[in-house]
């Protein structure tokens, strides 16, 4: 199976912050455009069939008050819904939250993703090493936004595992790029060093 990233264009990626229920939360923020319509990026979000295809097997309760499952990633709840414009999930008993809003892209023939994801959290732990979780949201979103462009174009391999892809080969640089990209948000977040003991 080889995926084709030719006409993959990155997220832009942005740290923010806000506080959910749970806390302050940091907020990772991706944006992408696809060349499609609003109405059918929509679909490609919230039918369980097509979810399967490019982001993971969701099942249960899919309406709003209603809790489902997602393989490898832990039960949510959906908390509003405006089709086909808005999606608002709450995950991990309330840990996290993620946002995805749709609009219209500059051209005609395309739509624009907005996917925020707030987290309380510190940190993951991923293979027996400890990461920061916005760092570890690069490695998981950046490979599904891809399989979701390709999705989208009808070209996303058939065979292709949405739960296994962190073990596909072919999405292993996308993964690092998401990777590279969140670890750069994370240090210009972080505060420069007092110089010659003057405080911060």
């Amino acid at each position: 199976m080889t995926i084709d990233t030719t006409t993959h264009h990155e997220p832009e990626p942005e740290l923010q912050r806000r506080t959910i229920p749970s806390g302050e939360a940091r907020v990772a923020v991706f944006t992408r455009s696809y060349e499609t319509t609003v109405e059918d990026l929509w679909d490609a979000c919230t039918d369980p069939e097509r979810l399967r295809r490019w982001y993971a097997p969701v099942s249960g309760d899919l309406r709003v008050g209603g809790t489902f499952e997602q393989v490898n990633m832990g039960s949510g709840t959906i908390l509003a819904c405006d089709a086909p414009h808005l999606l608002k999930l709450s995950l991990g008993g309330g840990v996290d939250e993620i946002e995805v809003r749709l609009s219209a892209g500059p051209h005609d023939g395309t739509a624009i993703l907005e996917l925020q994801h707030a987290t309380t959290l510190d940190s993951h732990d991923v293979g027996g090493q400890t990461y920061d979780a916005i760092f570890c949201m690069g490695g998981g979103y950046y490979p599904r936004l891809q399989a979701l462009d390709q999705h989208l174009r009808g070209t996303l391999p058939e065979d292709y595992d949405s739960a296994a892809f962190h073990l596909n080969p072919d999405m292993r640089a996308t993964i690092e790029r998401g990777s590279a990209a969140m670890a750069a948000l994370l240090e210009a977040e972080t505060p420069a060093p007092a110089e010659n003991g003057d405080p911060a």
